[in-house]
């Protein structure tokens, strides 16, 4: 598993290979049965993660007691769920592991002994969230600007891996639209492409 983070560090940082591993020798990983919540909306949070294998589910509950999925991380995502500005903030959503996870945790109480410790490691780790927080922009402004049947051809063509690993309803709430309207979207799709397999599009 410490490959699949050794790979996505190197992108990041021009650290040595010997300093990247002492690095890894000093990451947290823990396994987590699906099911498990790592945060509950309103909670502080004190910890961060990245996905080396699983899917974890980001959803909340909104003003009219509905319960909204905006988001999923799978393998080589990180899921940064604290501001180190604002230790006090509460968290805005839920996030709970859909299949058995394998995650890299971070703790905000040791997170600037690491960087003390290795002086690239501040630098490297804002690059990661700058490039995620690019990444999200850019997919919440698509997702504004497009029709539901626009959001699931995207999601098909970005990430075709969560057809089958979400359920139905949960991806319904990710695209904005309803279980009914999901599975009409995905026969009308299907219907157009004749026989071909709707998650080759």
């Amino acid at each position: 598993m410490k490959e699949i983070l050794f790979k996505y560090m190197t992108k990041f940082t021009s650290l040595s290979e010997e300093e990247q591993q002492a690095i890894l020798e000093d990451i947290v990983i823990e396994e987590y049965k699906k099911g498990t919540v790592l945060l509950r909306q309103g909670d502080v949070p004190t910890k961060c993660y990245f996905v080396l294998k699983g899917c974890v589910r980001q959803h909340s509950i909104n003003e009219t007691g509905k319960e909204v999925t905006s988001n999923f991380y799978t393998e080589e995502q990180a899921i940064s769920i604290f501001n180190s500005h604002k230790q006090d903030k509460s968290s805005e959503y839920t996030f709970t592991c859909l299949e058995d996870s394998v995650l890299v945790v971070g703790d905000l109480a040791i997170e600037k002994n690491m960087y003390n410790k290795y002086e690239q490691l501040e630098s490297m780790t804002r690059k990661m969230i700058e490039e995620m927080f690019g990444q999200v922009q850019d997919e919440y402004a698509a997702f504004i600007a497009s029709t539901p049947e626009e959001r699931f051809k995207s999601l098909l063509q970005n990430r075709p891996d969560l057809i089958d690993r979400v359920p139905q309803h949960q991806l319904a709430s990710y695209l904005g639209i309803t279980p009914e309207s999901l599975s009409r979207i995905k026969k009308r799709i299907h219907k157009e492409n004749g026989e071909a397999d709707i998650r080759s599009l």
